[in-house]
């Protein structure tokens, strides 16, 4: 699965679940990668995020090949720092990938606090745009890039007392579509990703949301009738982070095991 060593990747939301495992999937096949996550809990979070320890040991696993950078992709001139280490280190990021993301919610609407409002979207939305205002204007300079965001079937479908996420992911599509359209004959392409129930720590929590015994309940509504792993949507990332992908710029990819089907 070695490909091109020119191959260049920022991954936030690295350290555990999909970011995790596109990392790794990368690093196998022969890509460079920096891989970025807060390694920190948050206020408006109410499960423990992933630790540096976890990013660390991601890290080791590859050394040489993959470096470990502590961030928050609400800092944009973080994400800025860790694309100047991709430049020096690598030689450049071709391919953006953001992944960093949390649920928040488990009430309807009306009753979903600011505090929910604002992890979601500070996170989940601004987040992806920060990346791309770190990422973007070095690809545009190379004339090739790939930017992919991780929306999910939330976005297409409205799942009950999770409507903030369901706008924030939403938003995450239109972000992506808009991003498509400015790129419009660059070489750099924009490509949202819209997971299924994944088994992550985030599906874990938005069981504890539900009051739900375990993440399996999720499976109904997959016509796979099971829960996705990670690894499965880290090869849909891989692929599309390939010069084969360009016909699906500002497409939407249901990598969702037919739940939006």
């Amino acid at each position: 699965m070695t490909e091109q060593t020119g191959n260049v990747a920022l991954v936030t939301g690295a350290a555990r679940g999909i970011g995790r495992a596109t990392v790794a999937r990368l690093a196998s096949a022969g890509w460079r990668v920096v891989a970025l996550d807060r390694c920190a809990d948050d206020p408006n979070v109410s499960y423990p995020l992933a630790s540096r320890a976890e990013l660390t040991a991601l890290a080791e696993a590859w050394p040489g090949v993959v470096l470990d950078v502590a961030a928050d992709v609400r800092d944009t001139e973080a994400l800025r720092d860790a694309v100047a280490l991709a430049e020096r280190e690598f030689g450049g990021v071709t391919a953006a990938i953001a992944a960093a993301s949390v649920i928040a919610g488990g009430t309807p609407v009306w009753e979903t606090s600011d505090g929910d409002w604002d992890a979601l979207l500070d996170i989940g939305v601004r987040g992806v745009a920060n990346l791309a205002r770190a990422t973007v204007p070095g690809m545009l300079d190379a004339g090739y890039g790939r930017f992919i965001a991780l929306a999910s079937a939330a976005a297409h479908r409205g799942l009950w007392h999770l409507g903030a996420y369901s706008a924030a992911k939403h938003a995450v599509v239109g972000l992506i579509k808009g991003l498509a359209a400015d790129l419009r004959g660059s070489g750099v392409c924009a490509v949202a990703v819209s997971p299924g129930s994944t088994d992550t720590p985030m599906l874990a929590a938005t069981a504890r949301l539900y009051d739900l015994p375990s993440v399996t309940e999720f499976a109904q509504h997959q016509l796979i009738e099971r829960i996705l792993d990670p690894e499965e949507i880290a090869a849909v990332l891989h692929w599309l982070c390939g010069a084969e992908s360009a016909a699906l710029t500002g497409s939407v990819v249901h990598a969702d095991g037919g739940f939006t089907g």
